[in-house]
């Protein structure tokens, strides 16, 4: 099966999985369950990608494998922040109830449906992949492996992190600027565009892999821009004010750096 077929399939398929999702989430009375199946989401392409593909199988199933340890690790994070919320929703979707007022119903059904979008969109390393006849690995996927571990294990190191500090009472209301997050604010995201990073590196070894790079483009763009640092800045600044503007002053957004000094 080809990329196009393959793409269509991925398409139709989660869009059907998303909108049963929907249903779930309105009865549920939490829009945030939709995170979560979008993490997992990518799981299940790349495991249809995998037993698909037309490509060696060897390198079809070590990706469909780096995909599943990444998507199974984040959506568990996710899950276990969501449940352990409930019924308090992420304010994301406290946000968009507000503005979507009125048309609620129809609108957040649309943006379920973008995200079974989104996720076959930024699959496009993996569909890729799978067309590779080559029956041997090249030496740029040994390098993309490599940057996936390190990527990952980063990843999971920021959030474990987050989540002790968030755990203890002594810090209610104060900055987690430890670890990892003395040098970023978003390290999580950092590390997160890494991996994306690593699907595309690897996707280059492969027949018009260059088109894979679309992937960490668009991560890097939501993550800069629309879903990721601005949403969850605004509301940092709402919940901790100044002591967030001192954070800011001192510390990268994104690429971890040495803190600055206080102007």
């Amino acid at each position: 099966m080809t990329t196009l077929p393959l793409a269509l399939w991925s398409l139709l398929g989660l869009s059907f999985l998303f909108a049963l999702l929907f249903v779930g989430a309105e009865r549920w009375a939490n829009f945030g369950i939709v995170d979560v199946a979008w993490s997992f989401a990518f799981a299940l392409v790349a495991g249809f990608a995998a037993w698909a593909g037309p490509g060696w199988s060897g390198r079809r199933w070590l990706l469909a494998a780096l995909v599943v340890c990444w998507s199974g690790r984040l959506g568990l994070h996710l899950w276990r922040r969501v449940a352990g919320h409930h019924p308090v929703e992420d304010g994301r979707y406290v946000r968009l109830r507000q503005e979507w007022a009125g048309r609620l119903r129809p609108r957040m059904a649309g943006f379920f449906q973008l995200q079974a979008l989104s996720v076959v969109l930024l699959s496009t390393p993996f569909l890729l992949v799978v067309r590779n006849p080559a029956p041997q690995f090249h030496p740029l996927e040994g390098v993309a492996v490599v940057l996936w571990v390190l990527a990952l294990a980063g990843e999971a190191v920021a959030d474990r992190q987050l989540a002790a500090f968030k755990r203890n009472p002594a810090m209610a209301g104060r900055v987690c600027d430890a670890g990892l997050w003395r040098y970023s604010r978003h390290p999580n995201y950092f590390f997160e565009w890494l991996v994306w990073v690593a699907y595309a590196l690897f996707a280059l070894a492969s027949p018009a892999g260059w088109v894979g790079l679309l992937s960490p483009a668009l991560i890097l763009y939501l993550l800069l821009r629309v879903t990721g640092i601005p949403l969850n800045e605004e509301q940092s600044l709402r919940s901790k004010g100044d002591a967030y503007r001192r954070y800011q002053a001192t510390t990268s957004a994104f690429i971890p750096w040495l803190p600055r000094s206080r102007p």
